[in-house]
C-alpha cells in the first residue's frame, strides 16, 4: 500500500474549507474533527485503488477484540485504518486526526495509542494528522515534548494540513522506525 503517502496529499487537497472550518449559527467558524474526518474518508476511498487487499475503515471499535484485548490496546477508536479486515499481521497504517489545537493531554493519548498499533499490533505506519492554519512549529515543538513524556521511542509520522486546496504533507517522524 505504498501509494498511501499519494492517496493522502490528494485527498487532502480536495477537502472543501467548509469541512476543514465549519461554519455555526451564532458564531466565528470552529474545527471540527469528526466533520474533517469523514470527508477525508470521503476524499479518500473516490481514489482507493482497485484491487489492494487493503482497505479504508473509519474509527472501529477495539473494545471486544480478542488479540488486541491482551495487546493492551483494545481501548482505542482510531480515526482511520489502512488494514486487511480479519487478519492481524500485515495491517498498514492506523491515522490518528486532530484540529490544530489540541490539548497535551490529547496528544499524549494520541501518540501512546499511534505507538501502541505501530510497534506492538504490527501497524507499518502511524500517522498523527493536524489539519487547521494554526498548525506550525510551535505545535510540532509542543507534539515533539509530549512524545517524549508519552514515550521514549515513537515511530510516528506527524502531518500537518494547514489550508484548503493544498495537500498535507510530513513535517516530522517522530523515534525511529524498525523494519
Amino acid at each position: 500500500m505504498e501509494a498511501l503517502t499519494a492517496i493522502l496529499e490528494h485527498a487532502t487537497a480536495a477537502i472543501p474549507p467548509e469541512y476543514i472550518h465549519l461554519q455555526i449559527d451564532g458564531g466565528d467558524p470552529i474545527y471540527r474533527e469528526r466533520v474533517y474526518c469523514y470527508e477525508l474518508y470521503h476524499q479518500m476511498r473516490s481514489i482507493w485503488p482497485a484491487g489492494t487487499p487493503f482497505y479504508l475503515n473509519g474509527e472501529i471499535d477495539k473494545a471486544a477484540h480478542p488479540i488486541l484485548v491482551e495487546l493492551g490496546a483494545a481501548y482505542a477508536k482510531p480515526d482511520l485504518l489502512v488494514h486487511q479486515p480479519g487478519y492481524m499481521v500485515g495491517n498498514y497504517a492506523i491515522i490518528e486526526v486532530k484540529s490544530a489545537r489540541p490539548p497535551l493531554s490529547g496528544i499524549r493519548k494520541d501518540l501512546e495509542t499511534l505507538a501502541l498499533f505501530r510497534t506492538k499490533v504490527g501497524y507499518k505506519r502511524a500517522i498523527y494528522l493536524l489539519f487547521g492554519n494554526e498548525v506550525n512549529d510551535a505545535l510540532l515543538a509542543r507534539i515533539e515534548g509530549a512524545s517524549k513524556v508519552a514515550s521514549k521511542d515513537i515511530p510516528v509520522e506527524i502531518w500537518f494540513h494547514p489550508k484548503p486546496s493544498a495537500s498535507a504533507f510530513q513535517v516530522a517522524l517522530l523515534g525511529k522506525i524498525t523494519a
